[in-house]
């Protein structure tokens, strides 16, 4: 079997001979992305959670110049190359579990993403709030019956809900996080499920900057 930083490579080589392909300035109009052109040629910039990515066929970078983890670049490719023809309108949220090919991948979605934040900020929702905030979350538009309720754009056309109850009277802390029905269109099951391990990753290191540690 080959390394895995060698089958990395094929795949990330492959994934920009597929993105060359395409139409940068339709993407980047329907997908909420930036044309950026420079003597090397044209590519679209895209906010994937609070960071901002540089993505071309040359390959993709953040704002530093660095190649991001493999997680992240198969979100972003997929993004791209899944891009409809037409954007399509459902603001149904719905649990990960319901989304098309989901089920082999319910367990891992649940246990990294959902359970890893549940268990994280047990007993300090006040925190998380403040953490979710920092990551640019901002009030949903709609009235739930939880502690904190809290909406995120993971992508420009990738909103998340996150529904977090605290523990009380017996009951463990508890997470959710739905997505509108819409990601089908944008994203596929796989990269789906990455997302919820990639929201408990990003808020991970906003855990350090604050004094009082928990």
């Amino acid at each position: 079997m080959e390394p895995k930083s060698k089958m990395f490579e094929k795949h990330y080589n492959d994934y920009l001979q597929r993105i060359a392909c395409l139409d940068f300035n339709s993407i980047s109009r329907k997908l909420g992305g930036k044309i950026h052109e420079n003597q090397w040629g044209k590519s679209v910039k895209l906010t994937f959670f609070d960071k901002v990515y540089d993505i071309s066929s040359k390959g993709i970078k953040d704002t530093s110049g660095k190649r991001p983890i493999y997680d992240i670049c198969i979100i972003l490719f997929r993004y791209l190359l899944m891009c409809p023809v037409t954007l399509p309108h459902d603001p149904q949220w719905v649990s990960f579990k319901d989304l098309k090919d989901a089920g082999p991948l319910t367990v891992y979605f649940r246990d990294n993403g959902e359970k890893a934040i549940a268990e994280r900020f047990a007993g300090n929702t006040e925190k998380l709030k403040q953490y979710m905030a920092a990551l640019n979350g901002y009030p949903p538009d709609l009235n739930v019956n939880y502690d904190l309720a809290i909406q995120i754009d993971a992508l420009p056309k990738v909103p998340m809900l996150l529904l977090f109850n605290d523990a009380d009277e017996g009951f463990p802390a508890d997470c959710s996080i739905l997505f509108e029905r819409t990601v089908e269109s944008y994203l596929d099951a796989e990269c789906i499920a990455m997302l919820g391990y990639q929201l408990y990753v990003h808020l991970k290191p906003l855990i350090l900057k604050f004094i009082s540690p928990f």
